[in-house]
């Protein structure tokens, strides 16, 4: 699936949601869930992804990425504002929800 089409299928999904819950048929509770599923993750800049690795994983970049099932140079990459690389894909969500919960909501 390209990039705009599942950007089309995300918004037309948490519309769908939104209509659903103003008609009592979803709680606003599974709303928040669908909106936090099917919303992009935000950008991650360098000193961003070292901050949450620092302060909230609280980890070397080794262990971070092993975490992150990505390699230890990828992390560096990621935390160089040289090297232009941003995570992506799964490893921006998994970003996104150590952010907001911390590591612990990933540790099972």
């Amino acid at each position: 699936m390209t990039t705009r089409r599942t950007d089309r299928v995300a918004t037309e999904l948490i519309e769908m949601a939104t209509l659903l819950n103003r008609h009592e048929v979803l709680s606003a509770h599974d709303l928040s869930r669908i909106k936090a599923l099917a919303s992009p993750p935000p950008v991650y800049t360098a000193e961003r992804v070292a901050r949450i690795r620092i302060k909230k994983a609280r980890m070397s970049q080794s262990v971070f990425a092993s975490f992150l099932n990505v390699t230890t140079s990828t992390v560096q990459k990621w935390e160089s504002p040289a090297s232009g690389k941003q995570p992506g894909g799964a490893a921006a969500k998994l970003l996104q929800i150590i952010e907001k919960k911390g590591i612990e909501a990933l540790a099972v």
